[in-house]
């Protein structure tokens, strides 16, 4: 029994020591080393403790309860408004003026057109001129789409005259080729384009013409020379089945300021004509021009859609203008366009384009003389101010050279 009593004592005095041993080494292992002395400015401020002392207050004076305003929820709470974005205006182009406009394109017309009139000048100045010259002659005209009447015109005043007048000089056969052109092409037409109606404002003038002669382009430039010209115009959009016509035309518009009236894509074109006519007038505008579809002579129904709008238009005021927009490189198909266009509508003017870009400055001849009716304005380029006044001597001019 005492043996088991000391084994017991021995046994919790061994534990006893083995517990101070292992508390003693946790009591010697090193402490992690203290936190930098240095304050961290970008740390946030320790919240005070209990027991910390509280920070004396600062002395600042106190407001009484009636300075303070306390919201009451009947005033109402003032919204700051986002500021005003004013988006900057379209710039408004001032058009090249017109008077004279022709002569100074003069330069660019006879650079394609001088093949006529050289050709036709140097045929003259041999010494003799028999039959096959004058056959040369007559296929230079034709070749510039003169047309056949007119070439037989003019070759039969040039052989008079020619006869007569003998031994020739370079000035007097140009001088003598001047003036037969000029009969030819004709002087004594009122080329005006009609926009000043005799009793009420505004004028109204219809673009007609096939796809692809350039119809919506140069009623854009039209609206050009007459706003140079100081009218105030309104642009009816009336080629409601070509994509992004009337997106063109009014772009053409806003450039000299010109309000433009459209409708639905694929819309009644009538209609938007009608409502142009009706607009110009409530603006007081002095000019209205409607953009009609470009549609081809063959189709019967298109045509007598065009008739349509011209009746439609005529319920507001009578047309001031028809002018039929050709392509001067169609030559004599264009001839074709032109007859088909005055059994529907009444021509009043043609409107020759790309006449720059081509040899056969005949057609303004042969055109006036199928239709009966002037070459009012011709196209000589793709600049917006390259839309000119057809002036007879300043062409005939070009045609011969200096």
């Amino acid at each position: 029994m005492e043996i088991v009593i000391l084994a017991v004592v021995i046994a919790v005095v061994v534990l006893g020591a083995i517990g101070g041993l292992v508390v003693g080494s946790r009591r010697r292992k090193p402490l992690p080393p203290p936190p930098p002395t240095t304050p961290d400015i970008t740390a946030p401020p320790a919240e005070p403790h209990v027991g910390d002392e509280a920070e004396t207050p600062r002395e600042e004076p106190r407001r009484t309860i009636e300075e303070v305003d306390l919201p009451d929820g009947s005033a109402p709470v003032a919204v700051e408004e986002p500021p005003v974005v004013e988006l900057p205006p379209t710039e408004i182009e001032v058009p090249e003026p017109t008077a004279g406009r022709l002569v100074r394109l003069r330069a660019r017309l006879s650079r394609s057109q001088n093949a006529l009139g050289k050709g036709l000048l140097t045929l003259l100045s041999r010494e003799h001129l028999d039959e096959e010259t004058w056959e040369e002659i007559e296929d230079i005209l034709l070749t510039a789409d003169v047309g056949v009447q007119p070439t037989q015109e003019l070759v039969e005043r040039l052989r008079e005259r020619v006869k007569v007048l003998g031994t020739r000089t370079p000035e007097q056969l140009r001088g003598l080729l001047r003036e037969e052109l000029l009969t030819l092409v004709g002087t004594d037409f009122d080329r005006t384009v009609k926009t000043e109606p005799e009793t009420t404002k505004p004028g109204i003038v219809m673009v007609v013409g096939v796809n692809g002669t350039g119809k919506t382009t140069t009623t854009g430039k039209l609206a050009r020379v007459l706003v140079a010209d100081g009218r105030s115009v309104v642009l009816g959009a009336a080629d409601t089945f070509r994509a992004a016509a009337a997106d063109q035309l009014q772009t053409w518009g806003e450039r000299v300021g010109a309000y433009t009236v459209r409708g639905p894509e694929a819309g009644d074109p009538a209609s938007v004509a009608f409502d142009a006519v009706k607009e110009g007038k409530e603006m007081g505008a002095d000019v209205v021009l409607i953009d009609t579809a470009g549609r081809l002579h063959t189709k019967t129904g298109l045509m007598d859609e065009l008739g349509k709008v011209k009746r439609v238009v005529e319920k507001h005021a009578p047309l001031d203008e028809v002018l039929l927009v050709l392509d001067a490189t169609t030559g004599q198909n264009g001839l074709v366009q032109a007859r088909v266009f005055a059994e529907v509508v009444d021509i009043t003017g043609i409107v020759l384009t790309k006449l720059d870009g081509t040899a056969k400055g005949g057609i303004v001849v042969a055109v006036q003389r199928e239709l009966g009716v002037p070459v009012k304005l011709v196209g000589l380029g793709e600049g917006a101010d390259d839309l000119a006044p057809f002036e007879p001597e300043a062409f005939v001019d070009a045609l011969i050279g200096e």
